[in-house]
């Protein structure tokens, strides 16, 4: 079976009354676990709607997105549901926390998705926080957390199940320089211990020099970044 991700011919139009409006235009794109891909470029570009294209969280109006070799849009809701929960990870700009949750209930949210949270799940969840340095705050709810604990606990959450693929939308866009390579650092050392393939939407300069491939959304296609 063919590993990794492989996006080829991807557009996405809206309807307007005029004619319809394209966001993408053909993108390409392949990668398997090259240590972070980070994708830049202006407001209104595509960045999030590539982004939530390849989350199976859109659907594109052509083209393909093949990961590990499943042609993701070729299943059904109840199949594209379940691949999603076990094999795609969002980190998004807003945390997303449950407010009533502790830090280690929300990071367990995401193994709900996929069955009944067990003993060694529990274990896992503390294990994935104290790895993101919040071993002592796993039974604070977010209110008591600082926005990029917050944010840290996110990235836990996001990698709870395992996923092959992690899609992060300006995951440090809320925080300050300090606290976001912080969680710069935490997202790119994490996705690399678990081997999973990890794209990063941002304007930030910081959060996108520190991975080894920049892209730029230009005209509705992803082009090498010329700055990178």
């Amino acid at each position: 079976m063919a590993q990794g991700l492989k996006v080829r011919g991807l557009t996405k139009e809206y309807p307007t009354p005029a004619e319809p409006l394209a966001v993408l235009r053909g993108v390409d794109l392949e990668m398997d676990g090259d240590g972070g891909t980070a994708v830049v470029g202006p407001s209104g570009s595509g960045k999030s709607t590539l982004l939530n294209i390849l989350g199976t969280l859109d659907v594109p109006t052509a083209g393909s997105v093949e990961l590990d070799g499943r042609n993701l849009f070729t299943l059904n809701a109840t199949e594209l549901a379940q691949f999603r929960s076990a094999h795609i990870g969002f980190v998004f700009q807003e945390h997303h926390l449950l407010p009533q949750c502790t830090a280690l209930e929300n990071v367990l949210v995401a193994r709900l998705a996929v069955g009944k949270v067990r003993e060694e799940d529990e274990r896992r969840g503390a294990e994935l926080l104290a790895a993101v340095g919040l071993a002592n705050r796993s039974t604070h709810v977010p209110a008591e957390l600082s926005g990029g604990e917050r944010q840290r606990v996110a990235i836990a959450r996001a990698l709870m199940n395992r996923p092959r693929l992690v899609l992060c939308d300006e995951p440090t866009g809320n925080l300050d320089a300090h606290a976001a390579q912080a969680v710069g650092e935490v997202l790119r050392q994490m996705a690399a211990a678990q081997r999973a393939m990890l794209i990063v939407v941002t304007h930030s300069t910081l959060l996108s020099g520190m991975f080894p491939r920049r892209l730029r959304m230009e005209e509705g296609r992803l082009v090498e970044d010329a700055k990178a």
